[in-house]
């Protein structure tokens, strides 16, 4: 059974993965039930994520629903493995606390998993490309009150989180509205800074950064801010998911992850190139006053 005795992130998208090959090849539960010798509510809790399918289970499965591409055996056979894996966020209490920041753990699950990973943000610079100052910096703008140890907490987590684009293993596309980059931040030093950072990473290989100019308002109030996450070799997305005030709200829905990407195809398409928007961040740096003093 899954940790905790519910559903975790991964072993939701196994049981989704599953039924929808089921649905395809027209068999019901009974059938699969039937194949790998078990009750047929043991499949109905496997497609629901509440327990985890042995990879030998989901290889039969798989055979029986007629798929025959071997990368989708590899990557479900991967995923029932780590259906139950402990992850190193859950060293960290704050990760888990309710309700400061409830669906957290299932964000990064999806955020550590992905192969590719796509984001809008019109208000905040993308958590990826957050420098350490920054994220301080917003911690003491929320109405929640943070002490100096989940603060030191939140930062710790961000620079490990940092490390799927560092480290190469996930093509990362952010589109940013100019606001989010121009508009003053606490310090000149931290905004700087953090420009300088966003440049940086920027010109990485699996790394795309777009910025929509103010002028185009139409495109920028399509809709507030989303991250979107592909699993496999193909970047179809398989989540979405968005923050409220207070958590994490996860959309698996196909209907409504095939209008997000199309929402971001359209924001990419209205947006500077990548090269481009590497100039403008050029420019905005030239434009950050050098201290305080200079902002008066």
């Amino acid at each position: 059974m899954p940790a905790g005795g519910r559903p975790t992130v991964r072993s939701r998208r196994l049981g989704s993965a599953l039924r929808q090959y089921r649905e395809a090849a027209k068999l019901d539960q009974q059938h699969a039930a039937d194949h790998i010798a078990c009750s047929k509510s043991k499949i109905s809790r496997i497609e629901a994520g509440q327990v985890s399918a042995r990879p030998g289970d989901v290889r039969l499965m798989l055979e029986l629903y007629g798929i025959e591409d071997r990368t989708v055996f590899l990557q479900l056979e991967q995923l029932a493995r780590e259906a139950n894996k402990r992850g190193w966020w859950l060293n960290h209490p704050f990760v888990t606390k309710v309700p400061k920041r409830e669906g957290y753990a299932d964000f990064i699950t999806l955020e550590t998993d992905a192969t590719y990973i796509r984001t809008w943000q019109p208000l905040y610079l993308p958590g990826l490309l957050q420098t350490d100052d920054y994220v301080k910096a917003l911690s003491s703008a929320r109405l929640t009150s943070y002490t100096p140890e989940e603060i030191d907490e939140m930062v710790a987590i961000r620079q490990t989180r940092r490390r799927i684009i560092e480290e190469g293993g996930v093509q990362y596309a952010a589109v940013i509205w100019e606001p989010a980059l121009t508009a003053p931040m606490p310090s000149p030093k931290v905004h700087r800074e953090q420009l300088f950072h966003i440049h940086n990473v920027a010109q990485r290989q699996n790394v795309s950064v777009q910025v929509l100019p103010l002028s185009a308002w139409t495109a920028a109030h399509m809709t507030s801010h989303f991250v979107m996450f592909s699993f496999g070799p193909e970047p179809a997305p398989e989540a979405v998911a968005y923050d409220t005030t207070t958590s994490t709200v996860l959309v698996e829905d196909l209907q409504d992850m095939a209008h997000h990407a199309q929402i971001f195809e359209v924001l990419r398409s209205a947006a500077l190139s990548p090269e481009q928007s590497l100039e403008f961040i050029r420019k905005a740096m030239r434009e950050i006053p050098q201290s305080e003093k200079d902002e008066e």
